[in-house]
């Protein structure tokens, strides 16, 4: 055979062979190769190399022939593209939606429910408990000036401007990811239109979510909201205390559940029956709710409220009917 036709029959043959790994690959791509039943989570730690990563799908049984696999991800240069990250994989899968998946980022994303009235060290509590953020790395964050600073805030914590919502966050992510995130809904919720109302009634947004704060922790009926908050409001223009028990339990460290005269007379700056106005900062995480109710109070005179002790409140203008209400509710007295 002529040189001529030996280099055309090499190119030839080169050129065949290529076709059919090709198709082979092709092929291979759009066919699952995993056990049809399988469903595995597969976390993928960050700088975590592909080859350690085929060797964790294959023992996974997400992936049943690791080389073709790797030729796969070469050619598409996959290999090079994949996401750290937390993954639900099916053996029902091709290798090609695997790599899109991985490449994609597509991660698993974990329902955190932050309910309204939680505080910063209830918070800490939930997101450990969700394996998510460390409760020690969460509270260094959410007490760290600096970033309280970059985030427009004042005060010495995030109390309160953790936006109570359910939330959906990857494994892996960070306490300054997780915060980042909780205070950018507060800062959605908390609107223009907001903002202009707060001026407009005389108070500042720190003031808003303070006072919103207490009554989150005040009431879980939504109806009554407006009523408490016009409560206090009342009595802020008039100079009384506001007298909240809540705030008062805020103040006090390891506090056991039971309220005690004694804590009622202890002072501290989160207690309203010894210092006026409100306290330095929020008590709570407030919701929507508590926060329009600020807002938008109940056009009412009322001074007092009371515990009717089944989640509803009495509402007094005048301290002899709240001693008369304290008597019948509190010390059942007729």
């Amino acid at each position: 055979m002529k040189p001529t036709g030996i280099i055309l029959f090499v190119i030839l043959t080169l050129f065949v062979a290529v076709i059919s790994i090709g198709l082979e690959l092709y092929q291979y791509s759009l066919t699952a190769t995993g056990e049809g039943d399988t469903i595995r989570v597969v976390w993928i730690r960050p700088g975590q190399s592909f080859s350690e990563t085929v060797t964790q799908l294959r023992k996974a049984g997400l992936v049943r022939h690791p080389n073709k696999f790797r030729w796969l991800a070469r050619l598409r240069g996959d290999d090079r593209r994949v996401r750290a990250g937390e993954y639900v994989l099916a053996g029902s899968m091709s290798p090609g939606a695997i790599l899109e998946t991985l490449v994609k980022g597509d991660v698993l994303l974990h329902k955190v429910l932050i309910p309204e009235g939680a505080t910063v060290l209830e918070i800490g509590d939930i997101l450990e408990r969700e394996g998510l953020v460390s409760r020690e790395d969460f509270l260094q964050a959410a007490f760290d000036p600096g970033r309280i600073r970059a985030l427009g805030l004042e005060g010495d914590t995030l109390e309160g401007y953790l936006f109570p919502e359910t939330y959906h966050f990857p494994k892996g992510v960070t306490a300054e990811e997780v915060i980042n995130k909780m205070v950018a809904q507060f800062y959605l919720v908390f609107t223009s239109t907001w903002t202009q109302r707060a001026h407009a009634v005389d108070l500042t947004i720190p003031q808003v979510v303070t006072l919103a704060s207490i009554v989150e922790k005040e009431t879980a009926r939504s109806e009554e909201r407006p009523l408490v908050a016009a409560v206090f409001l009342n009595r802020l223009k008039r100079g009384i205390r506001l007298e909240s028990d809540p705030t008062v339990i805020y103040g006090i460290k390891g506090f056991d559940g039971n309220l005690t005269r004694k804590d009622l007379q202890t002072v501290t700056p989160y207690n309203t029956y010894k210092i006026k106005g409100l306290p330095p900062g929020p008590i709570a995480s407030p919701g929507r709710a508590s926060i329009e109710a600020v807002l938008y109070p109940s056009d009412e005179s009322y001074l007092f409220f009371v515990s009717k002790n089944d989640g509803s409140h009495h509402f007094s203008l005048t301290l002899h009917e709240h001693n008369q209400m304290v008597r019948r509710y509190q010390l059942h007295c007729p």
